[in-house]
């Protein structure tokens, strides 16, 4: 079976952990920030995991991360 290209634009907004699982950073954190609640900006701020539905599709994106 021929390599599989790596999607650059999400090689550079997942990552992979150690276990391969993978990390990925929150929408809404771009602009309009002073209308948004203290928390939620904190909250925002920290990266989370990619979901079960889109997991396949995302290490199919990034084979050799």
């Amino acid at each position: 079976m021929p390599k599989l290209k790596t999607h650059k634009g999400a090689a550079k907004r997942f990552k992979k952990t150690g276990t391969g699982k993978v990390k990925r950073g929150q929408a809404k954190m771009r602009h309009i920030l002073t209308s948004k609640d203290k928390k939620t900006k904190r909250k925002l701020g920290k990266s989370v995991l990619v979901s079960a539905g889109d997991l396949r599709k995302v290490k199919r994106m990034i084979p050799y991360q």
